[in-house]
């Protein structure tokens, strides 16, 4: 970062909220352009195309993710360790690389084709934790974090909107529409990261607060995951649950809402995510106001929690026909996305803060996020093989309560694994106090 250039001077001069605002805007937008280079080709139905036994769409899918897992498991190391001088570089070529893959995909004939999501898949997965590095270990991160993390929310709907507009009214096969969609995206994209690159570094009074971020070698790496195993290994899998649900409700939401009457309205997977987004931001921009950061911690735990229930009784009040399918839709958006939001940003850098650990977020993110789309994939050749002829609107609900009732109890034992962990570190902290205080008594 050219530490003396205009914007950064003028944003550091300027008071607090601008600094938000720019770099929260910047962050929102860099990722989700990212978005329109990632999910255009779900907009597309393929049908009547398989392959292998298995619907053409869903071995896109599953390309995709392989690609996007394996660089999450790349990236517990790239992310870690990635100094911010590498950052915009990074983030223009790896989506410039996906796009490439895009336009390939749509020249080279079916099944073969299929490689090309995995190399679109591979480069994009490290996007999000390149982003970020830019937005934690502030005293604003919640609601920057916030900011950036509504656009996964918003964007995936409208990226599948505006690819259904644009393959409609230029007449582009399913095949096309993806590359054309990305290239729309990429250009802004390139302006908007060179934007985020100019955004001030976290101030003395954030590093004071909510603990330097360092880059992290191998050794720091083992010795912070092994003294939190447990309770990382339950947020991993509670994590993985999610993951699997917004996946299932994301990549299939042409085909959902289609068996459920909406059917030609593309604009509805926009219109749905509205009210998800908003709620969702207030609840956890709201976190910010908690300055304790282990009480803040807690509180992103209990907001996971909240979103497993949700997702219950949402498919209650569906079977019991208190509500409508559109509703449920939206009720599952919320549900997940409570859930789903704090793993990508807020609580691992409360974590951090809490237990004063030498670390930054994005080692945890993406070792969530590895295990998180591996279950993902997983879970779509399970489906494709043993349910293959259950619709996604009816898998989707038959999973929803063992998805919820899982969480539920694995949340539960990770509040108790963590309140210990604070008991622990409390009575450490009080022990130098006592025999301080004996000291000065003799």
């Amino acid at each position: 970062m050219i530490k003396n250039h205009i914007i950064t001077t003028w944003l550091s001069g300027k008071k607090q909220w601008v600094s938000i605002l720019y770099t929260g805007l910047a962050a929102f937008l860099t990722y989700a352009c990212m978005y329109g280079i990632r999910k255009p080709f779900t907009a597309a139905e393929f049908q009547g195309l398989t392959y292998w036994g298995m619907d053409y769409k869903a071995l896109l899918v599953i390309s995709q993710l392989v690609g996007y897992a394996s660089s999450k498991f790349i990236g517990i190391r790239v992310i870690s360790e990635m100094k911010r001088k590498n950052r915009a570089l990074a983030i223009v070529v790896l989506t410039a690389l996906a796009e490439v893959s895009l336009v390939l995909f749509s020249l080279v004939p079916p099944p073969y084709n299929i490689i090309f999501l995995l190399l679109n898949g591979l480069p994009l997965g490290l996007i999000w934790g390149l982003v970020f590095a830019y937005l934690e270990g502030r005293r604003n991160t919640e609601l920057l974090g916030t900011i950036l993390s509504i656009s996964f929310i918003v964007s995936s709907g409208f990226v599948k909107s505006i690819g259904r507009l644009i393959m409609e009214n230029f007449h582009l096969t399913d095949f096309q529409m993806p590359w054309v969609t990305g290239l729309v995206f990429l250009i802004p994209l390139i302006i908007i990261t060179w934007l985020l690159e100019k955004s001030p570094d976290p101030t003395g009074e954030d590093e004071l607060e909510r603990t330097k971020r360092l880059p992290m070698n191998s050794i720091q790496r083992k010795n912070i995951f092994m003294e939190f195993s447990s309770g990382l290994i339950m947020l991993i899998i509670v994590y993985m649950l999610l993951t699997i649900y917004r996946d299932m409700r994301d990549n299939f939401a042409v085909d959902i809402w289609k068996s459920i009457g909406y059917s030609g309205k593309s604009m509805i997977m926009t219109w749905s995510e509205l009210p998800v987004a908003l709620f969702v931001f207030a609840a956890m921009a709201s976190v910010m106001f908690i300055k304790d950061n282990q009480k803040a911690f807690m509180t992103n735990i209990y907001i996971i929690l909240s979103g497993f229930v949700i997702i219950g009784l949402g498919t209650a009040a569906l079977n019991a026909q208190l509500i409508s399918p559109m509703v449920w839709m939206i009720l599952l958006g919320l549900g997940t996305y409570m859930g789903y939001l704090p793993f990508n940003c807020l609580i691992f850098d409360r974590m951090i803060a809490a237990f004063g650990s030498a670390a930054n977020a994005g080692f945890f993110i993406y070792i969530a996020d590895s295990f998180g789309y591996l279950g993902s994939m997983c879970t779509l050749i399970f489906k494709n093989f043993s349910y293959n002829k259950l619709s996604w609107f009816s898998f989707l609900k038959t999973s929803s309560y063992g998805v919820a009732l899982t969480g539920v109890i694995l949340v539960f034992l990770s509040i108790l694994y963590f309140k210990s962990k604070f008991r622990v570190k409390s009575g450490k902290e009080v022990e130098p106090a006592k025999m301080e205080m004996k000291t000065i008594i003799n």
